[in-house]
């Protein structure tokens, strides 16, 4: 035990992805194929420890979880100025995903305790620099520009208007310890506080303002601390029905602290920015019978009331004018539907198929905002299954692919004010809004993921 927990801390330091905004729709290759539904249908502990702390009192054992998937995405990030136009793929590679849980409970007793550590957010990007540029931003020509080879205006070196090499790391960690009290035969609630780690690495970091000569720097693995809490009601019905509430708080962090390096090697000044992880509301219908398990779940999360989400636009300097430090991502709130169904009518192997759907949180005029957080995923499909091989041992495993309902896409945005040649206007044109210019992106996701389920012996 002590072992697999030193290796989950190390996993959860790699980053995790999203696919509601930043968001995973759920945890561990039971949850997951079921598309992340279990607010009211405990298949599994780990769904049940996530979604709803209540309905961990189905269970009357000792049981421990761990899973590990493998997830590679593909966001491509487009820009347009002018008459120049391409795309950039990014080339970030493969990422971990673990989940580890674990839950005591007992045939005899209205109590049952868990435990969990999962990564529940996180996103990331990595698309490289296009030194293939026609000139820079006093206008000398770049004698290397190829007009017949890509451009991409976004990904143009800073010293060209661009924001050159672009990438960001962001990981969040929870830790749950839950309680569940069954007030009935059918009925229970269940309290679980939440103890968090996240930590976000960006470059260029454009919450830092930035040098008229040197641009925007780079910033080193900032990390806070934070808490919050969960509460449910889990209710199962004689004949199979089930139904499901949960509300998970805002997790409140304290700020991000970043260490900030321009790009010729001297130092920034440092920046910080806080960053909670938006409040859950939950809700869930479940049916199960000898062949099949059926989960339904609607979620609704609270961006516009979460700090770093909540807040648009730019930092007003003591002059009046933008200081080229973002306020935050400005995103809206998301509605998620998870459905799943398990079919069980074959001997110790049931198998699984889930689908997730997500609203988009980033509206079109603030996409350039959130070119470091591309990680949207409207649809999202999974196919699982599970093997028994023994009443204490079951491997589990789950394949997914998601993709974004067409591009994000809006405008480029300069906070340069129109008095100095730029386009930002307190009155007209607050967002500084570069006429004539797009950006965009887009991507598709898939995932390979195993998990082991132990059941103590009595």
């Amino acid at each position: 035990m002590k072992n697999l927990l030193k290796l989950a801390v190390l996993l959860f330091t790699t980053a995790t992805f999203a696919q509601a905004g930043h968001i995973m729709q759920g945890v561990g290759a039971v949850n997951m194929s079921m598309g992340g539904a279990s607010t009211a249908q405990p298949i599994d502990i780990s769904g049940a420890l996530q979604w709803n702390p209540a309905s961990i009192s189905t269970f009357d054992n000792k049981i421990m979880n761990f899973d590990l998937g493998l997830f590679f995405s593909s966001p491509e990030l487009s820009s347009t100025y002018g008459p120049l136009s391409g795309v950039t793929e990014d080339d970030r590679g493969v990422s971990p995903m673990p989940a580890l849980a674990m839950v005591w409970g007992k045939e005899d007793s209205k109590h049952t305790f868990g435990a969990s550590a999962f990564g529940i957010s996180g996103f990331g990007v990595t698309f490289p620099e296009n030194i293939n540029y026609p000139q820079d931003r006093m206008g000398n020509p770049n004698p290397s520009f190829d007009q017949n080879s890509p451009v991409n205006p976004i990904n143009f070196p800073q010293m060209a208007g661009g924001f050159g090499h672009l990438e960001s790391d962001y990981m969040l960690l929870q830790v749950g310890f839950t309680w569940a009290y069954e007030i009935s035969e059918n009925f229970s609630i269940g309290v679980q506080p939440t103890f968090n780690y996240a930590a976000l690495e960006l470059a260029p970091n454009p919450i830092a303002s930035p040098s008229q000569t040197l641009g925007y720097p780079v910033s080193d693995k900032a990390s806070a601390l934070g808490f919050g809490a969960q509460v449910g009601l889990f209710y199962e019905s004689d004949g199979g029905f089930k139904l499901g509430a949960s509300y998970k708080t805002t997790q409140s962090f304290g700020d991000l602290e970043f260490k900030n390096t321009y790009l010729d090697g001297s130092s920034a000044p440092d920046a910080s920015f806080n960053m909670d992880y938006p409040a859950i509301l939950s809700f869930g219908t479940g049916y199960s019978n000898e062949t099949i398990d059926f989960a339904l779940d609607y979620r609704m999360v609270d961006y516009e009331n979460t700090d770093g989400f909540s807040e648009k636009g730019w930092v007003i300097a003591d002059n009046g004018f933008p200081s080229g430090a973002v306020k935050g991502f400005g995103w809206k709130n998301i509605n998620i539907i998870s459905v799943g169904l398990q079919y069980k009518g074959i001997e110790k192997m049931p198998l699984r198929v889930g689908y997730t759907y997500s609203s988009n949180p980033i509206e079109d005029e603030l996409a350039f905002f959130s070119t470091p957080a591309t990680a949207v995923i409207a649809n999202a499909f999974q196919l699982g299954f599970g093997y028994e091989f023994s009443e204490n041992f079951t491997l589990n495993g789950v394949y997914h692919y998601g993709s974004s309902d067409g591009k994000t896409e809006g405008t480029l945005l300069d906070p340069t004010p129109d008095v100095m040649g730029g386009p930002w206007n307190a009155t007209t044109n607050p967002l500084g809004i570069i006429p004539g210019s797009k950006v965009g992106y887009e991507m598709t996701t898939s995932m390979i993921m195993f998990g082991v389920s132990y059941t103590f012996t009595k």
